[in-house]
């Protein structure tokens, strides 16, 4: 099962939500139909940024150090060729 660490940002302030996923497609749909908690208020949300990971804890641990990062750093990470959507003709 694929693993992914996504970016999503706000259409409605502009501030970003990041996430763990095995569907990122089917994820930001939940985020825009408001069945996450977090997200809800803030609809509708874009997908921005995807990274793909080899399993479970690597996509976590990753989760995890990006809630820590500002703004600044989400949009300089969009632009890399890390991002897979980025990529996608």
């Amino acid at each position: 099962m694929p693993n992914y660490v996504y970016i999503i940002k706000s259409l409605k302030d502009g501030t970003y939500y990041k996430g763990y996923t095995e569907d990122f497609e089917r994820r930001i749909i939940e985020h825009n139909e408001g069945l996450s908690q977090f997200t809800s208020a803030k609809c509708p949300w874009i997908l921005v940024y995807v990274e793909f990971h080899p399993d479970k804890r690597s996509a976590l641990i990753r989760e995890r150090k990006l809630k820590k990062c500002k703004k600044d750093y989400f949009e300089w990470l969009i632009l890399q060729p890390s991002n897979l959507i980025r990529n996608e003709p």
